[in-house]
């Protein structure tokens, strides 16, 4: 007893000095994860230089995190930081019908009254819900502070990502005796299972909708769209739970037409339109296998990543929980077809 009480004791005191660590550690070994095959090519391409290899894709990583990622990161910061504060002072600010809505054809003049209707009434209602709303505005404020500490997080897990791959297979190999210990007979399953899950779900859940996202937040920023960027937050948590991002776009699209001349207006729709469609083109290219997570898995992981670990949770929730739901659908079937093969 004294033996066991020291070794629980030493787990959870070591525990206690890496939790902070936690969320950096484990985004870390899902970038090395995801990112490995492509580490794996070229480090074959220099010559079986796997040093220069990591440092090169880890340069690359960080270019594109520092660069345009973080561009979009501080202008949805700073779309969330103004609904907040316009919340707080209950003073939301919505836009009346624009004249030329009239001189649209057939229903130009009924979709003008209406939406004036609409735009007096909820106006009059905001006023009545806005010290309501207080709360919210401080969790808003709350969520975009920690969008800073989460993209220092990220660069932090890109270079500790990038000391990880040379060590891939030595990692491989530690997991997989530690597996071997709790199930045996399924160790190697396991780990090829968990790696293609990561796989999946970062290339092509997780990727896929930063892509969007990226894309669709250049584009809105340079057509000048109000809130571009957390417009982009909002097409990049859609697009991570597979709704989708035309919930953003179609009202966007509306707007462009009726604030923009008809060749902007024509070449941002297109634009959005391939952006909209992005995830159908790229998803069967970088996904290896089809994904058998549930959307619901996804959404759970989506949000308790978030309430757990902040913005970094993101995306790390979805990632770690359906890792977990495959192994745990794995076990399940390895359980039931040891079962059914026993004889009666």
């Amino acid at each position: 007893m004294i033996r066991l009480g020291l070794l629980g004791l030493l787990i959870v005191w070591a525990f206690l000095i890496i939790r902070p660590f936690v969320p950096i550690l484990t985004w870390s070994a899902v970038l090395a994860v995801a990112f490995y095959p492509a580490f794996s090519w070229l480090a074959k391409l220099l010559g079986g230089r796997p040093r220069t290899a990591a440092a090169i894709l880890t340069l690359v990583t960080l270019g594109i995190v520092i660069g345009p990622a973080t561009w979009l990161g501080l202008s949805a910061v700073e779309g969330i930081r103004d609904l907040a504060s316009q919340i707080g002072s209950g003073d939301l600010a919505l836009q009346a019908a624009p004249e030329q809505i009239k001189t649209w054809p057939l229903i130009g003049p009924q979709l003008y009254d209406f939406w004036n209707l609409a735009y007096t009434n909820i106006r009059a209602v905001l006023r009545e819900v806005a010290p309501y709303l207080k709360p919210f505005a401080g969790v808003m404020l709350s969520f975009a502070g920690s969008a800073g500490v989460g993209t220092l997080q990220f660069l932090l897990s890109v270079v500790v990502a990038g000391f990880l791959f040379p060590y891939g297979p030595q990692l491989v190999a530690a997991v997989r005796g530690f597996l071997f210990r709790i199930v045996p007979e399924q160790s190697e399953h396991f780990v090829g299972l968990a790696g293609a899950t990561i796989r999946a779900v970062s290339q092509g859940v997780i990727g896929v909708a930063i892509i969007q996202a990226l894309l669709a937040g250049i584009g809105l920023k340079l057509a000048g769209i109000p809130s571009a960027g957390l417009l982009a937050i909002i097409v990049l948590l859609l697009s991570i739970v597979q709704i989708g991002a035309a919930i953003v776009f179609i009202p966007v699209l509306i707007w462009i037409w009726m604030d923009k001349d008809v060749l902007t207006a024509l070449l941002l729709t297109i634009f959005l339109g391939v952006v909209g469609i992005l995830d159908n083109i790229l998803k069967p290219l970088v996904m290896g296998r089809g994904l058998t997570t549930p959307t619901l898995v996804i959404l759970i992981g989506v949000i308790g990543g978030t309430l757990a670990h902040g913005i970094i949770g993101l995306f790390i929730g979805p990632i770690i929980l359906s890792v977990a739901w495959e192994l745990a659908a794995a076990w399940i079937r390895v359980d039931q077809d040891a079962r059914g093969s026993r004889p009666t």
